[in-house]
């Protein structure tokens, strides 16, 4: 059920698009950027374009529900290669690291909304997003990114109620982050490593975990998942099929978080 005070932010923010008159979606098939997407096109029809940028630290699940969201609701979609560990620095993960990818995304993103003549580009960061070390938003500040939802003051909760009266299938959809957020500030970020968190991540969701990070220090996963699943990966059978797929991918020691999942953990020793 959408509140009086949940609707004024929805008509806000549908207000806010229409005066962009056409719009290029930074989309990652997340939450947050399907919901705007959906509503830029339902506000702005074909004036509307997404823009998915494909990289190491992307995962290939994330990129196919981008491409078939797109394909299903006949919305021009152009995919971005952004190398980020070809950016200068990023390899190395300074705590700016979202900042050189950001600004480096971005900026690609402006030169294909440009080729389309569209000079309004929007991302999908919410109200909540405002309360963590995130200093990509600095990155969109200085290219002149627009952010929607936070302007309408819609937090992710809101966006995911919103969602499920639009039946988005993302209503529901664990929160993601790119993979080089799994990495402790100072740990040089390889190809190697961002595809043993990815593979590792990929397990414990198709063992039904929900909402899984797999912090990665040096050669050690410690495994975030919500409290309400601590039972189910305490179980014997999940724990030594866990260690031993772990291991596998090249992991030596395997840890669970005793505090369980939560966005930022990274960033707790800054």
């Amino acid at each position: 059920m959408i509140n009086k005070e949940l609707k004024e932010k929805y008509n806000k923010l549908k207000e806010y698009i229409k005066l962009q008159e056409k719009a290029a979606i930074a989309f990652s098939s997340g939450v947050d950027s399907t919901f705007l997407l959906k509503i830029a096109h339902d506000v702005l029809n074909n004036n509307v374009i997404a823009i998915t940028a494909s990289s190491c630290s992307f995962p290939k699940r994330e990129l196919n529900e981008a491409i078939a969201f797109c394909k299903e609701n006949n919305i021009r979609h152009y995919i971005v290669m952004s190398e980020e560990l070809d950016i200068e620095g990023f390899s190395k993960n300074p705590p700016n690291r979202c900042y050189l990818c950001k600004k480096e995304l971005f900026t690609k993103i402006k030169k294909i909304a440009k080729e389309n003549n569209i000079e309004n580009i929007l991302e999908g960061s919410n109200l909540d997003d405002e309360g963590d070390y995130r200093p990509g938003m600095l990155a969109i500040q200085e290219l002149g990114i627009k952010s929607p939802l936070r302007h309408a003051k819609l937090t992710k909760q809101e966006i995911r109620i919103l969602s499920e009266e639009l039946n988005l299938p993302t209503s529901s959809k664990p929160s993601f982050a790119c993979l080089a957020s799994r990495f402790v500030y100072g740990e040089e970020i390889t190809k190697e490593k961002l595809q043993m968190v990815d593979k590792a991540e990929q397990l414990l969701i198709n063992m039904g975990f929900n909402q899984v990070r797999v912090r990665i220090h040096n050669l050690m996963a410690r495994i975030e998942i919500n409290q309400d699943e601590f039972d189910k990966l305490m179980q014997k059978q999940i724990r030594d099929d866990i260690v031993k797929e772990f291991k596998k991918l090249g992991f030596t020691y395997i840890t669970m978080d005793l505090q369980g999942y939560r966005t930022g953990s990274m960033n707790e020793i800054l």
